[in-house]
């Protein structure tokens, strides 16, 4: 049987999950994964994270009505991020603090209601104050593993995140015309490309080639910041919305 614990949120109700460990080399998590469950039902996938047999689990289960769910001691880690890197660092699981969002998800992408997003924004609030979390270290799932991982998606309202003080985000600009790099480019400014993506925390190397690596890069970033359009392909539209979230960044706009 699973040890039961306290919450430490206030609103969660206890659901322990058997699927957790030791943080390894940090004391207290600095980021926050968001996911969808991509499980046709709630239930499912609630059940599916409380399994051992799974090997899968995160902090936090919020259900569609905005019910919130704790499946994991903040103090441990959660088993939710896999393969994953954010600036420089690959073990995610042991600095952050998982949200599963029930959700089924690609390919229909149902939209999120409007008391669950309610929820999440809470929650995200909670968590950040009391562990120091900074806006633009709530991340997407797809963020910290382009390519393998597509969620929470183009359809997750990231902007209702941020007017409710959640997240790092910025107007994105319209999709139109112009200059684009895509794979196969080469160059200097595949580089710049490249360079950009690592700084805000892509893990990417800068190799002047725009290769599946980039293209899986620049769909992730789409697909959390500018999300009328995931194509891969870094067009006027993507380079300017990157540009103005790297300048709104601490350490860029001091």
């Amino acid at each position: 049987m699973t040890a039961p614990f306290i919450a430490d949120y206030a609103k969660a109700h206890v659901a322990p999950s058997p699927n957790h460990g030791e943080r390894v080399g940090i004391d207290a998590p600095d980021m926050i994964v968001l996911h969808y469950t991509g499980m046709p039902t709630a239930e499912g996938a609630l059940d599916w994270l409380c399994r051992e047999e799974s090997q899968v689990s995160s902090h936090y289960f919020v259900h569609e009505d905005g019910r919130v769910d704790q499946l994991v001691a903040e103090s441990r880690r959660a088993w939710h991020a896999g393969k994953s890197f954010w600036q420089g660092e690959s073990d995610i699981n042991s600095r952050s603090i998982g949200i599963e969002i029930a959700n089924p998800g690609h390919p229909t992408l149902p939209d999120f209601p409007e008391k669950q997003i309610q929820a999440v924004v809470e929650l995200c609030l909670n968590c950040g104050e009391r562990w120091s979390i900074t806006r633009e270290r709530v991340l997407a799932h797809s963020d910290i593993a382009p390519i393998r991982k597509v969620d929470p998606g183009e359809n997750f309202p990231w902007n209702a995140l941020f007017a409710g003080g959640v997240g790092h985000w910025v107007p994105p600009a319209p999709v139109s015309g112009g200059r684009f790099f895509q794979r196969g480019d080469e160059g200097q400014p595949v580089e710049a490309v490249q360079t950009m993506l690592g700084l805000y925390g892509y893990g990417i190397e800068v190799t002047g080639v725009f290769c599946d690596k980039t293209e899986g890069a620049v769909a992730a970033f789409q697909r959390h910041f500018r999300q009328a359009q995931v194509d891969g392909i870094a067009d006027i539209s993507t380079l300017d919305t990157l540009h103005r979230l790297l300048s709104t960044l601490p350490k860029f706009s001091a």
